[in-house]
């Protein structure tokens, strides 16, 4: 599967994340092949794509989840599945697609399981991580949640208290796998307008798969574009977002205007006839 050349060239300097070659798949079937991609260091990174064109799987590998066929992974330099688990935990957070929390578990003892990698046989729990952990719930607005149980919460609610664990592993790279699913509206915007304000008060580099794209028009720093596991086009949402692109990638006859909020580029679907 050939890849077709980017809209925009990938950076020349280093990135802390990126993947070279990578073919992708699970047991039988081939997902992508020869997919390279690089994720510009402290962006707020989404990729984009119809259904089952490999968003989630590129994720997966990017995280270590997924054990690329051919090609590499690559984390500060070094192969991420050459690197114990625990290094990579302390480096990297993933909010995966579909989180299951423990029976009987309260919020706080969900986010302060976000404190493991750090955990040592010399070094247990300390003030340092109690600390890490309530500014954590603090960030994601879920501190008068502390005693609740976790399966008596609305969605909304618990992706916040995931994002809360995620963030106490205090990595500086943040990946979320369609973090707005299942939400409605009101919780989506919720969600992406706190990982954009972790990202632009923090410094944080995220990366995420979302299905909506003008949520990813509004939010993202950086674009990637996916259809049948390939890139098709990477860079700035009003590089990435252009009604031929969107017609070649969704196979979506629209037009796109300015976002009369933000500016951003917004896709107004042709009505059908």
């Amino acid at each position: 599967m050939a890849q077709t050349v980017d809209l925009v060239a990938e950076p020349t300097t280093s990135t802390r994340l990126h993947g070279d070659g990578l073919t992708l798949g699970y047991d039988g079937r081939v997902v992508a092949e020869g997919l390279s991609v690089t994720i510009p260091d402290r962006s707020f990174t989404v990729i984009v794509g119809p259904n089952a064109c490999g968003k989630s799987t590129l994720l997966r590998a990017l995280s270590r989840l997924l054990r690329p066929r051919q090609g590499m992974v690559y984390l500060d330099g070094e192969v991420i599945t050459s690197l114990p688990a625990k290094q990579v935990a302390r480096k990297l957070g993933l909010l995966p697609q579909s989180s299951i929390a423990p029976d009987g578990i309260t919020v706080a003892d969900l986010v302060s399981r976000g404190r493991y990698p750090h955990q040592r046989l010399l070094r247990q729990w300390s003030r340092e991580d109690a600390e890490v952990v309530e500014r954590s719930m603090a960030a994601t607005g879920v501190s008068e949640l502390a005693d609740r149980m976790v399966d008596e919460l609305s969605g909304g609610q618990r992706q916040r208290v995931w994002l809360a664990m995620a963030l106490a592993q205090e990595t500086e790279l943040l990946l979320l796998d369609e973090p707005t699913t299942f939400l409605d509206i009101a919780h989506q915007m919720d969600i992406l307008d706190l990982c954009a304000k972790l990202h632009a008060e923090q410094g944080r580099t995220l990366v995420a798969v979302l299905h909506d794209l003008n949520h990813a028009a509004r939010y993202a720093t950086h674009l990637i574009a996916m259809r049948g596991g390939e890139v098709l086009a990477t860079g700035t949402p009003e590089e990435v977002v252009t009604a031929e692109r969107v017609e070649e990638i969704f196979d979506l006859p629209c037009s796109v205007i300015p976002d009369p909020e933000t500016g951003t580029p917004l896709v107004i679907p042709k009505a059908r006839r």
